[in-house]
């Protein structure tokens, strides 16, 4: 199938339900999600956001902006993952334990508006990309995924934005912030909110593709491959290691192979990751 006739059966597909509550991050899956929805049922359609210490406050921002592209009526949850001592733990199944969170105060809020469907922007590509518990609990929890369901891929989801002219068309991937946090050191609010400052700096520089990885209070920066000479340039070292010593870490590294998805998933082992970046590392202390 074309990916006009994907985007026609999806929109088809919705248009039969009474109406849908979209978990809505502000990224484009979840953008494109609510603008088919949108389309099939107008204002039957509410995208909702979870508010939490996970999501950046610049994701937040977005998500407000994307929806008045969409037109969409736009709702905010807010809850604390950190209530969950599953979830601090910050073990393998960490993300199913924040996508069940997380969608269960969707349920809650379509619930409590009427709406008898949740859909998230799970897409084609997704089941494929390794290590995704958080996948388990869309389907325990019984969410659709139109973008799944249709067959739709991520390179389909980014051309059916242009097509409704979504500014986060070509926006790069960004999961919520525990994912910084390697298996096995507990999330706590401190480490989301150094992570949260020092990955507002580098955007800030004008980096694009980046993560700010909390190894107990070594900063383990990974740059996209392409942005890369810039981290290397001195100017830029002398400055992050001042910033990110003043936002509480102890060390800052620089990731030689650049920025990865699921770098700190449990397939990775510590020795590795250890040895990946000793080679580009920036003390903070003289």
């Amino acid at each position: 199938m074309s990916v006009e006739e994907k985007l026609a059966a999806a929109r088809a597909d919705l248009a039969e339900c009474e109406g849908v509550l979209i978990a809505f991050s502000g990224g484009v899956d979840s953008s494109v999600t609510a603008a088919i929805a949108h389309d099939a049922l107008g204002e039957k359609a509410v995208a909702c956001t979870a508010k939490s210490e996970t999501l950046p406050e610049a994701e937040l921002d977005d998500a407000k902006r994307v929806a008045r592209e969409i037109g969409i009526r736009h709702e905010i949850v807010e809850f604390s993952e950190l209530d969950s001592s599953d979830f601090v733990t910050n073990d393998g199944d960490r993300c199913y334990h924040c996508r069940s969170m997380r969608l269960g105060r969707m349920f809650e809020r379509a619930e409590a508006l009427g709406i008898g469907v949740v859909c998230d922007g799970t897409n084609a590509s997704d089941p494929g990309e390794g290590h995704r518990p958080g996948l388990q609990a869309v389907a325990e929890l019984d969410a659709k995924s139109p973008l799944l369901d249709h067959g739709i891929t991520k390179d389909e989801v980014r051309e059916i934005a242009e097509s409704y002219d979504l500014s986060v068309a070509n926006k790069p991937s960004m999961a919520c912030l525990s994912s910084r946090i390697p298996t096995g050191i507990e999330v706590t609010e401190e480490r989301l909110t150094r992570v949260d400052k020092a990955e507002a700096l580098l955007r800030g520089w004008g980096f694009a593709q980046f993560r700010v990885r909390d190894h107990d209070g070594l900063a383990r920066i990974e740059i996209a491959p392409e942005e890369l000479e810039d981290a290397l340039d001195m100017e830029f070292v002398r400055a992050t290691r001042a910033h990110m010593k003043d936002l509480g870490f102890e060390h800052v590294t620089l990731d030689l192979h650049g920025y990865r998805t699921g770098s700190v998933s449990p397939e990775d082992t510590a020795g590795e990751t250890e040895a990946e970046v000793l080679d580009a590392q920036y003390p903070t202390a003289e």
